[in-house]
């Protein structure tokens, strides 16, 4: 491993434009870095490293050609659980709203607050780019939004967990005499069902990638100037 190069680091000048992220000036992997690249590139500091270990504690989320689509997907994949998750909390909130502490309100979970606070932040420096936006250049390696964005949803996805079990310690009674337990074939089924959609995913998304043409400038490496002449050609 030490006899090995690493891969060459490149200025965002020299990446096509679609790969550019907004005040992030240097630290860009070469768009068509082989494997083994890919895998040494996450031990040395780019502009992606800190996303790409932050990535193994959440989850990982895919990538497409088309930047806006994959931006507007990658929010999907924040808001859609986060909304999920809270519907029960949210329709509880709103049983409880004016009835006092009767209604079980003094139950709730402070990491419930915690974890609204870490969403919404995280939202907001996806969508943000700060601070990079305010000083390009000085975040390329250490401190912009999306490595910020990473760990508040980490954070956030702690306190969810915490909220849960604080719920479940506090309800398990009541939620006992109200619905019955959902037993081994209705886990299984669940299980199921999560395990489908993940592979329907996998497999949308493969096989985009066999269907991409082979002339295609930005799996080639070439720059964007070039895909705008080949097109004019």
């Amino acid at each position: 491993m030490l006899s090995l190069k690493l891969p060459q680091l490149l200025r965002v000048h020299q990446v096509p434009r679609v790969f550019w992220e907004d005040g992030i000036m240097s630290g860009y992997r070469r768009p068509t870095s082989s494997a083994l690249d890919c895998v040494l590139s996450s031990f040395q500091m780019t502009n992606e490293t800190v996303n790409i270990w932050t990535h193994f504690l959440p989850t990982w989320f895919p990538e497409l050609e088309s930047p806006g689509l994959s931006k507007i997907l990658r929010s999907a994949a924040f808001v859609y659980p986060f909304l999920f998750d809270n519907l029960p909390l949210f329709y509880r909130l709103g049983l409880c709203w004016g009835r006092g502490h009767s209604c079980g309100q003094e139950a709730l979970s402070t990491s419930h607050g915690y974890h609204l606070f870490c969403a919404l932040l995280t939202g907001f420096l996806f969508a943000s780019h700060l601070p990079e936006r305010l000083a390009p250049g000085r975040f390329d390696y250490i401190g912009h939004s999306h490595q910020l964005f990473h760990i508040c949803a980490v954070l956030g996805t702690h306190f969810q967990l915490e909220a849960v079990l604080t719920d479940m310690g506090s309800r398990r009674a009541w939620l006992a005499t109200q619905e019955p337990p959902l037993g081994l074939a209705g886990t299984v089924a669940t299980l199921g069902l999560a395990v489908a959609g993940n592979l329907l995913i996998i497999a949308a998304f493969t096989a985009s990638l066999f269907r991409a043409p082979s002339t295609c400038p930005l799996l080639q490496g070439c720059s964007l100037e070039w895909g705008t002449k080949a097109k004019l050609q």
